[in-house]
């Protein structure tokens, strides 16, 4: 693939300063670029490393442009170019290209134009798919199933019955939809099974990281805004309502019926309590423990920083001693208060 720097320009709305003709074949950094490349320059602490690049343009701020010694892509967030160029010059192959031999489809499923379906996947009765969907090698969309126009499935996904989801989405390799939520009750020991009744509805544009999970609804459905992005191996339990343009890193747990506003950026390996509401606008750093709602937007913490081992076992002893610490300040406070 190549487009011309003109071309590229366009795609960014960036302003060019060099020869339009130029032909650019990939992006790659500032220090691996050669002829025929376009780099990017976010951050000025890397500015010393233009002077040796043998990129053919580079994708930077106004500030660093009289320092660059080749043709510039200028525009006022680089990183947003650097995102954009790679669309224009993304050569990520199809899941799937037409409707292979081995595909099991349904007689009633639903197929628009320009549907591929890969070897061995599976269709189920009553299955909608729009538009330009793409489903990737041994995938399973379940019946009654309806996902939105342009959507792609890489190889292996499984889509249980009832799910809903929207127009140009992406689902990477193993992740799981429409699973049973951990409903049970108990009766003298042995665990009742609750049929998990509810669906998953998923949203536009939403992007589902490999070997994720999302439970289906209890009763009613587990909900996905639009424009959410959730990296690998997040539980997403039954119930659970995300919020528009939340971003979600890998390993997150949300527990059932939890409710994430907009806008929030959850950092990976985070765990959340159910029942709860976490308000718009909230950032949570990886490895996070949630257990109580969020009502102010802001920046959220918990967990112990890595220390020396010799340190952490300190640390460790002396939070195990916290208790009978308090108790023996509270002593003591009381003395002083009774000498006053």
């Amino acid at each position: 693939m190549s487009i011309t720097l003109q071309q590229l320009a366009q795609e960014l709305g960036a302003e060019l300063r060099g020869e339009p003709a130029q032909l650019i074949h990939k992006v790659t950094t500032l220090d691996k670029a050669g002829p025929g490349d376009v780099a990017f320059l976010t951050d000025g602490k890397y500015q010393h490393l233009l002077k040796d690049t043998r990129a053919s343009a580079v994708i930077l701020r106004e500030a660093d442009s009289q320092a660059c010694p080749v043709a510039c892509l200028v525009m006022s967030d680089p990183y947003l170019g650097f995102a954009l160029a790679a669309q224009a010059l993304d050569t990520t192959p199809a899941p799937a290209l037409d409707i292979h031999p081995s595909a099991v489809v349904a007689a009633d499923a639903a197929l628009g134009d320009g549907v591929a379906i890969g070897a061995n996947a599976v269709i189920e009765s009553g299955a909608v798919l729009e538009e330009g969907v793409i489903i990737g090698p041994g995938c399973f969309v379940g019946k009654n199933t309806r996902l939105g126009a342009r959507t792609r499935l890489w190889a292996n996904v499984t889509i249980y019955h009832g799910v809903t989801m929207g127009t140009d989405c992406l689902v990477q390799s193993g992740a799981v939809i429409g699973s049973d939520g951990f409903g049970y009750a108990n009766n003298k020991g042995e665990w009742i099974k609750i049929p998990q009744l509810g669906g998953v509805v998923i949203g536009n544009r939403v992007e589902i990281g490999a070997c994720t999970t999302i439970d289906r609804g209890a009763l009613d459905d587990t909900r996905i805004a639009d424009n959410v992005i959730i990296d690998n191996q997040c539980q997403i339990a039954h119930n659970v309502d995300i919020g528009y343009g939340t971003a979600m890193a890998g390993g997150t747990v949300m527990a059932g019926s939890l409710k994430v506003g907009k806008y929030c950026i959850i950092g990976g390996a985070s765990v959340f309590n159910g029942h709860m509401e976490i308000c718009d606008g909230v950032t949570i750093t990886g490895m996070a423990m949630v257990m109580r709602p969020i009502t102010e937007p802001g920046i959220y913490s918990s967990g112990i920083p890595l220390q020396p081992n010799k340190e952490w076992r300190k640390t460790a002893a002396r939070v195990m001693r916290i208790d009978d610490m308090h108790k023996r300040l509270s002593q003591l406070e009381k003395k002083l208060n009774n000498n006053d």
